[in-house]
């Protein structure tokens, strides 16, 4: 295995090692939450922030870098990380 590259037999693309900061945007941009991106790929993230207890299940993430803001589906989610799918139109 590469090193820096996460692999999961279902995930259609590798995820490669982050860390970097952003924020999640949260609908009608009402605020965000600052979290870090710990993994990403073509087709979505890990973010990690001190609580996920009250981010919704659809939310944009706004990369510190000036990426281009991607809209994402909260797929799964623990006490301090979320796993977040890129939605496409």
């Amino acid at each position: 295995m590469n090193a820096g590259v996460e692999t999961d037999n279902k995930r259609t693309a590798a995820r490669l090692r982050s860390l970097k900061g952003a924020h999640l945007v949260l609908p009608n941009r009402i605020g965000t939450f600052a979290c870090t991106i710990r993994n990403l790929s073509a087709t979505g993230a890990c973010a990690e922030m001190p609580s996920t207890l009250s981010v919704p299940n659809r939310v944009t993430l706004r990369m510190d870098d000036g990426t281009p803001e991607r809209l994402c589906d909260v797929v799964w989610r623990t006490e301090t990380r979320l796993g977040l799918h890129f939605v496409t139109d």
